[in-house]
């Protein structure tokens, strides 16, 4: 697994695009997790909470019902329902290193903003999540949720009122509040460290799925394949097979009602070059080179840009990236949870949709792996009304 560069890039991709007020931040943050990065003690404490807090390691299910040969990393059994802790956890620790006061949080579903409300419960920080005023809407069990775990939920009402509005609401609280405050990025998005610091926190889901692979199987998967909003989980279970050639690993993007509709939300797929929260990706962009509103019936993957270690992975061909729409995602919720017992969350519906298309494909010998990211409670009450107004 390829570190970035000493100015944090992967390739191209990735760097310090902040204000200047932030680059000191920044730079204490590189120097206190290369430090901990280092101490064996600090990895046994984060592996410790993960093991009797989170409940690690996760399991593999055979989905065989909804498709054959398709094997699930179940990440929705995690404690909060999703990949996000894995994350919440690495960093709450870095911010009790660092003697910070308080942890803010952006979120789009709002399992991000959960687990960011959960360490602070359980390592005693106050709180603040910044979630765009529509997903507040659509995710409002989560939002419940976080208020239920002591953190304060702000509702950002400018622009689309999505995660790029909430991100940059965080950013601008950060930024003047910086000397005390703990910044908690949900993804593998931002200016550096971040997309190299949640990509090594998250890659436990990788390593845990090979030596399952090897363990069950006797053998790597085929395909690997995770839906991909900024990119977390995606990074987190690509880290275990990037290094095996013999692995395809696949990024689904929310295409929502078509890359060519302008109403979608899949940089890789519809975007181009750019400079967003941070770094150098792909993002969804106008040709003055503002950012376009995106579009994603999913609210975790409704963000106009990608972390830039997978533009990097595009860039080099080590992973492909395709789009699922609106529909297929929809589709691929309602029958996961009538073929498999499982309700996915409508992120993970994305991954399922096109593993499905996949797997009609398949040689007999082929295993694909789905990165199950979370679970779909929190969209229940989404999913209804959409399917009301159709």
């Amino acid at each position: 697994m390829q570190r970035p560069d000493a100015r944090g890039y992967f390739g191209e991709f990735g760097g310090r695009f902040v204000p200047e007020v932030l680059i000191d931040a920044l730079e204490a943050l590189e120097r206190e997790v290369d430090a901990a990065f280092a101490e064996p003690a600090f990895w046994d404490e984060y592996h410790a909470v993960l093991r009797d807090f989170v409940g690690r390691p996760s399991p593999l299910y055979a989905a065989e019902r909804f498709a054959p040969q398709l094997i699930l990393k179940r990440e929705d059994t995690n404690h909060t329902g999703a990949h996000k802790i894995n994350n919440t956890v690495g960093q709450a620790l870095l911010a009790r290193r660092m003697g910070k006061k308080r942890l803010i949080a952006e979120t789009g579903a709002g399992q991000h903003g959960v687990a960011t409300a959960t360490v602070g419960a359980k390592f005693g920080f106050p709180v603040d999540v910044y979630m765009g005023a529509l997903d507040v809407e659509r995710q409002a069990p989560n939002v419940y949720l976080m208020n239920l775990l002591g953190a304060k939920v702000h509702a950002v009402h400018s622009g689309t009122r999505t995660l790029k509005d909430a991100t940059n609401e965080a950013f601008r609280v950060w930024a003047a509040e910086v000397d005390e405050t703990f910044y908690v990025i949900g993804s593998v998005v931002g200016a550096h460290p971040y997309p190299f610091m949640v990509r090594e926190f998250q890659k436990v889901i990788g390593i845990e799925s090979r030596r399952q692979c090897l363990e069950r199987y006797g053998r790597l998967p085929s395909d690997v394949i995770a839906c991909v909003g900024g990119g977390s989980n995606a990074m987190g279970i690509f880290a275990g097979f990037v290094d095996d050639p013999q692995v395809r690993l696949w990024g689904v993007e929310a295409a929502g009602e078509g890359l060519e509709s302008g109403k979608t939300a899949a940089a890789l797929g519809a975007g181009s070059v750019g400079v967003l929260h941070g770094s150098r990706s792909y993002l969804l962009q106008t040709t003055n080179g503002q950012v376009s509103d995106t579009h994603s019936i999913s609210a975790g993957l409704d963000y106009p840009g990608i972390g830039p270690e997978h533009a990097f992975l595009k860039e080099t061909g080590r992973a492909q990236y395709v789009g699922v729409t609106d529909a297929q995602a929809l589709e691929a919720f309602f029958d996961f949870a009538r073929f498999e017992g499982i309700v996915p969350a409508l992120e993970s519906a994305h991954a399922l949709a096109f593993a499905r298309e996949l797997a009609k494909k398949a040689r007999p010998d082929d295993l694909i792996l789905v990165n199950l990211s979370g679970r779909g409670d929190k969209d229940i009450a989404h999913v209804r009304a959409s399917v009301e107004r159709q």
